[in-house]
């Protein structure tokens, strides 16, 4: 299974970018997505999350309020405003298949399939 992650690049703190992600070739609602980030020397931090469903949505506290996580029927969105710049990092996205229809997964070891990353640079 490929993830595909895009979007991204480089954006002035208290701008927006957002992120794409696809999994050509499969049903996409067999899986439920997250996103995380990872910086040089950290471990990858959760950053938001959907259930197969698009009901159930789950984010960390350090982006609540400014990033959206929504789905449609092929692709994954993060949509990310107000940027700062310590939201700059290598953005993952990740595929459950084992998740119940209307649960989320948050824990990097719940996760299957993983993108190639894409990064993201706020500057000040």
């Amino acid at each position: 299974v490929q993830l595909q992650a895009s979007g991204g690049g480089l954006e002035q703190a208290g701008g927006s970018l957002r992120l794409d992600c696809a999994i050509p070739g499969r049903t996409f609602n067999d899986y439920a997505i997250s996103w995380f980030r990872q910086g040089l020397s950290n471990e990858r931090e959760f950053v938001a999350a959907i259930s197969r469903s698009g009901r159930r949505i789950y984010y960390a506290n350090s982006v609540k309020g400014r990033f959206t996580i929504s789905r449609d029927r092929n692709t994954v969105y993060l949509q990310m405003n107000s940027l700062k710049p310590e939201d700059t990092d290598v953005y993952y996205c990740a595929a459950s298949a084992g998740t119940r229809w209307d649960s989320v997964a948050i824990s990097v070891r719940e996760f299957d399939y993983w993108g190639q990353g894409t990064q993201v640079t706020v500057s000040s």
